[in-house]
């Protein structure tokens, strides 16, 4: 140590400086043997460790092989659909190439794949790719044989007894508490043509409808997953570990860790190898430079401050690294984020262009219908629950290269690149069936539906905003028919897009110009035939297009948002036209939007001291779809709007969710007996049991009963006799403009036609 000898051969003339140095020098001599040891010490500590810490994670990787293998299995095998495909007289071979082999090997990496009938003679055989005879199965009978006994409640004894975390797992999830009494399941790690492998069985079952369980032996599904390089890779990746090898002998190089592999029927398999990690190494190459400066004292200080500024730099690197994954992933769901998505969409378009393959980049839109209901009734956290399981079983459902995003809010998207021209199909289905099981949120039993929206490339656009916007008018469309649904984009729905886009612009001005017209249908008492009421309905003449029927543009401007401001718009009109007419009532429809909004009930407020009206004149009226999931929110609505003397009226009542529960639970003035049951009368006895049914239900609970949409004579008379309180309909009066109405009101004078009911009156508009 040059250092310390410049110490030591200092020449000075006192001896207590030089004292002081030879101290100086021995100590330092001592510290840095001292330190030389203990970092020799440490780092082996630190490899011995790291070596027990790779191999317990292996182990345990291995053994949880099973528990994942056999809830790979699970996602076919309990499953109503796939319980009566494989008990028919004649199973579809191409249900069980798809739904088993295909998606079991494609997806899972299952080697083979087998379904046993209650006798344990194969049925159908999945391997390498392709459907096989069943009797290939019997080259691996030995192997699938103990745990197909097992399964059969004739459990072997020479088999390894491990803890059952499926069954442990299943206590999740209260939908299948019922298949779980009744199924059977076995995992074993075994010998399969000299590679290790995790053979599996699992009975296949119902997982809803119980009643579709046959009596006797269930079928069964077998898998064989060999852990072969493949597996090794997966696992090397997933473990962090380098050089994962298996074979008859361990590697003998230093720098490798070994671990037996034994079979669960006690058989050496033979050994796993790995490089493992080495921090010991890596710290006495960083340490042993300086020390061999010449173990200055103050090397402790500067010692400190390599620490200070290691634990800087690797705070920085690791913020740098987390701002690189934020930019590109969703913080709530850990999927990629919009821009991260469009990025990787620009990369398979390019690909694509540039490429003479018949791969298409597959991109679905998903939206989960009703999402807003959730955040309304259970509250925002609830809301980030959901969102998270949706991205979990959407991530659980596809494969494992393709790129799943939260696009935003409620909506996620898929890439999915294929030459398959049925992949829009295959892509549909897997996402319907990631959301088939309920979602439990705070004790709820949820049951999540999404609508989708496929788009192709290049035939369905050639830029990522082309593809995502055809995608996004896919989606409108399966939103429109009803959601719980894929749609596929084709070209008409452009030019449709573009129309709904152009009506509500117009549809925007027109509220916002107060251009909306409001007509009145009469509603008549079918004891005294006199009008008692009307119903405001909105209409709009577009200055091109003319008369616009509401069945257009209502949904429009619930798909916009702009419902609300609609609605009051119509509430404003009914009020202010009502004082012409001050000894009616005045029915107003309030859409699920509308009626939602957090201040419904300031609007109502607002809008009765604006417009000086008695609200105990004015008949709210909402669908069922309103109390679906009715939470605190809804209850308040609803008691405050009665509180504020304004009646309630449940409108198409049995056309939607219909539940005499909610008759139960909400009080209402009225039900609106829908036109649909009004015209059944004529054609089937079922419809009049059902109208009489409703009516004699809602005199009991003293509400009053109107039928709507009656046009014809016979139509009237039928409501009448059967005890209905009111009706409306074009037999009285079409729906007319206020001046109209006016007119009509001063000439009308009621009178009874010989059938026992009111006479025709002649629309005024």
């Amino acid at each position: 140590m040059p250092f310390i000898a410049d110490i030591t051969n200092t020449r000075t003339n006192d001896p207590d400086l030089r004292r002081l140095m030879n101290l100086t020098a021995t100590g330092i001599t001592l510290s840095g043997v001292i330190l030389l040891s203990v970092i020799l010490y440490a780092g082996w500590t630190a490899n011995s460790s790291a070596t027990a810490r790779e191999t317990a994670l292996l182990g345990n990787a291995m053994n949880r092989s099973i528990l994942r293998t056999l809830n790979e299995q699970k996602s076919v095998a309990w499953w109503d659909e796939a319980y009566t495909a494989i008990t028919s007289p004649e199973p579809s071979p191409e249900f069980l190439d798809s739904e088993f082999g295909i998606f079991l090997s494609e997806t899972y990496g299952h080697d083979i794949v087998v379904i046993l009938d209650p006798d344990d003679r194969p049925i159908f055989m999945y391997s390498s790719g392709a459907r096989r005879a069943p009797s290939d199965i019997e080259p691996y009978r030995t192997v699938i044989a103990p745990v197909v006994a097992e399964v059969r409640k004739s459990k072997s004894r020479t088999l390894r007894q491990r803890p059952d975390l499926f069954g442990i797992d299943q206590r999740h999830y209260r939908t299948i508490g019922t298949p779980l009494e009744q199924a059977r399941w076995a995992g074993h790690l075994l010998l399969a043509n000299g590679l290790p492998a995790v053979v599996t069985a699992l009975t296949v079952m119902p997982n809803v409808d119980m009643s579709l369980m046959k009596a006797g032996n269930p079928y069964l599904l077998v898998s064989i997953k060999l852990l072969d390089e493949a597996y090794l890779k997966e696992q090397a990746r997933s473990l962090l570990l380098s050089n994962l090898s298996f074979g008859p002998r361990a590697v003998s190089a230093p720098e490798f860790a070994s671990m037996p592999l034994e079979t669960d029927d006690g058989k050496i398999a033979g050994v796993v190898s790995w490089k493992t990690e080495q921090p010991g190494k890596a710290l006495t190459n960083v340490i042993f430079p300086l020390v061999s400066l010449g173990f200055l004292m103050a090397a402790t200080q500067a010692h400190a401050m390599l620490r200070r500024l290691r634990k800087s730099s690797t705070h920085l690197a690791q913020a740098e690294k987390q701002s690189r994954y934020a930019a590109k992933h969703d913080a709530l769901s850990g999927l990629a984020n919009r821009a991260h998505f469009a990025e990787k969409l620009e990369d398979a378009l390019g690909r694509i262009r540039s490429s003479s393959s018949a791969e298409k980049a597959i991109v679905a839109y998903i939206d989960v219908d009703r999402f807003k209901d959730v955040n309304d009734t259970l509250g925002h956290s609830a809301g980030d629950i959901l969102i998270k399981e949706v991205a979990a079983r959407l991530s659980a459902h596809v494969r494992s290269g393709d790129l799943i995003a939260r696009y935003g809010g409620d909506e996620f998207a898929i890439l999915w690149l294929s030459a398959d021209p049925n992949a829009p199909a295959i892509l549909a289905g897997r996402i319907m069936r990631a959301l088939m099981s309920p979602i439990e949120i705070e004790g709820q039993a949820l049951n999540v539906t999404a609508s989708i929206g496929i788009a192709a490339a290049p035939e369905h656009g050639q830029t990522v905003d082309d593809v995502m916007r055809h995608a996004d008018i896919a989606l409108y469309e399966a939103k429109n028919a009803g959601r719980n649904r894929a749609i596929v984009f084709s070209a008409g729905m452009a030019e449709q897009a573009e129309q709904r886009r152009a009506i509500e612009m117009d549809l925007q001005s027109a509220i916002a110009d107060d251009q909306i017209d409001v007509a009145y249908q009469p509603i008549v008492s079918c004891t005294t035939h006199e009008v008692i009421g009307v119903e405001a309905l909105a209409r709009w003449t577009h200055p091109k297009l003319g008369f616009v029927s509401p069945a257009v543009f209502i949904p429009i401007a619930e798909q916009a948002g702009i419902m609300p401001m609609l609605g009051e718009r119509v509430l404003a009109r009914a009020m202010r036209d009502w004082h012409a007419w001050p000894h009616l009532e005045v029915s107003v429809n309030l859409s699920p939007l509308q009626f939602r909004q957090s201040d419904v009930i300031a609007v109502l407020d607002r809008l009765t001291k604006d417009h000086a009206i008695d609200p105990a004149h004015f008949v709210l009226e909402i669908t069922e779809g309103v109390l679906m999931d009715a939470g605190e929110r809804t209850r308040e609505s609803l008691e405050g709007i009665r509180s504020r003397g304004f009646r309630m009226a449940l409108d198409d009542f049995g056309t939607g969710y219909s539940s005499l529960a909610y008759l139960c639970t909400f009080q209402f003035d009225k039900i609106k007996i829908d036109r649909s049951f009004v015209a059944g009368l004529s054609r089937s006895a079922n419809f009049r049991t059902i109208v009489q049914s409703v009516i004699s239900l809602g005199s009991g609970l003293g509400m009053q009963v109107v039928a709507e949409g009656v046009e014809t004579e016979i139509e009237a008379q039928s409501m009448t006799s059967l005890g209905c309180t009111q009706m409306q309909g074009y037999f009285f009066a079409r729906p007319m403009p206020r001046p109209a109405l006016e007119a009509f009101l001063k000439d009308y004078a009621p009178s009874v036609r010989t059938t026992g009911v009111p006479a025709r009156i002649a629309a005024a508009s």
